[in-house]
């Protein structure tokens, strides 16, 4: 076995041919890998074949975060154009206003200096007042952020997705969009990156699985930054993950209780979901509101979760991690490899996979 703390085990060749750059019409339309770790198993499958891999009395549990439209184009005085993400307030990049300046990924950060103003399309002027770490700045909107977001916000697509589409001719954001990258259940504004593996649910799927005696339970972690920034140091260990906030209900709790002691499933729609209810119900014992930077990894041994439906993840992440870990490294690696060699479709907008059941840690 190799040693899984190394982050060179987790990477594979993904052409560019095999990154999705529009969603599944409709979204239940998706294909779907089934993994079984306990049989050792994978079987090409489909989204509308998934209230066949479970059982009444299972609980599927959803990340109803919303993404924030948090792309914002700017330009300096030249003219040239320029463009910021924001990824929330003040130096703990919360979604508060009061907490102070907008934190912000800013493209061209280090050719423009501080205290210069740059404009928006509708002519008011966000102001660089600071560097923070890895990267991000500190912007000072004369208008308030979230009225910007309203009337010039564009949903902040993963950079693979827009660059595949330059490259292939296409607008790098369309009008669909705004709703493709966004679940179907969304409930609460704070993420900069869907929940993607909710992205394959529509009404009749979600009517399905509620016909066949699946319950549903939500988490609400607002995706950030930190969950996708590439994994820069040799070993996952020294890699450390930017903290999100998440909320999990005592309904949600509950839920799982009952659950398990009828003997169904807790299903994770989403790693998202994975780190929430690891990080109160695993050893780290974390409370039912707060921030979670937990990373996921091989020999990880998962309190809370029974099945995983994801989707497929970069090389090299620690998403990727996660998953190696609930279902075992061979099996995953053996399940890409199958993927990629039966032109399933990856990442954000790409199809689905669904793990039956966890593997137990070597």
């Amino acid at each position: 076995m190799p040693d899984l703390d190394l982050i060179e085990h987790y990477d594979y060749a993904l052409p560019d041919s095999a990154i999705a750059l529009h969603p599944a019409v409709p979204r239940s339309s998706s294909r779907m890998l089934v993994l079984d770790p306990a049989q050792g198993s994978l079987l090409d499958s489909h989204m509308l074949a998934f209230p066949a891999q479970l059982r009444a009395g299972d609980l599927l549990v959803f990340n109803e975060t919303r993404v924030i439209p948090s792309r914002l184009r700017l330009r300096r005085q030249t003219g040239a154009q320029l463009e910021t993400l924001v990824i929330g307030f003040g130096r703990e990049g919360c979604w508060d206003p009061e907490a102070g300046d907008a934190l912000c990924l800013l493209r061209g950060a280090a050719s423009v200096r501080l205290g210069e103003a740059l404009l928006l399309d509708e002519g008011s002027t966000a102001t660089l007042v600071g560097r923070a770490e890895h990267g991000a700045v500190s912007l000072r909107f004369e208008r308030p952020v979230f009225d910007l977001f309203s009337e010039l916000g564009l949903p902040p697509l993963p950079p693979y997705i827009r660059a595949g589409r330059r490259a292939g001719g296409q607008r790098e954001t369309n009008d669909d969009d705004r709703a493709n990258y966004q679940t179907t259940f969304a409930a609460d504004d704070g993420a900069v990156a869907a929940p993607t593996a909710g992205l394959h649910f529509d009404e009749a799927l979600l009517a399905s699985l509620a016909e066949g005696g699946v319950r549903r339970a939500a988490v609400r972690l607002h995706v950030g930054i930190g969950t996708f920034r590439p994994v820069e140091s040799d070993r996952l260990s020294d890699h450390t993950m930017h903290a999100e906030r998440y909320e999990l209900p005592e309904a949600t709790v509950d839920a799982i209780g009952e659950t398990r002691a009828r003997g169904g499933r807790v299903v994770a729609v989403g790693t998202t979901v994975v780190r929430t209810l690891e990080s109160h119900f695993g050893p780290s014992r974390g409370p039912l509101h707060g921030s979670t930077d937990i990373l996921i990894r091989p020999g990880y041994k998962f309190a809370a979760v029974d099945a995983l439906l994801t989707n497929f993840h970069q090389p090299r992440s620690t998403l990727l991690a996660l998953v190696s870990a609930f279902a075992g490294y061979e099996l995953v690696r053996s399940g890409y490899a199958l993927a990629l060699a039966r032109n399933y479709r990856f990442l954000s907008y790409g199809d689905a996979m669904f793990i039956a059941n966890r593997a137990e840690p070597a």
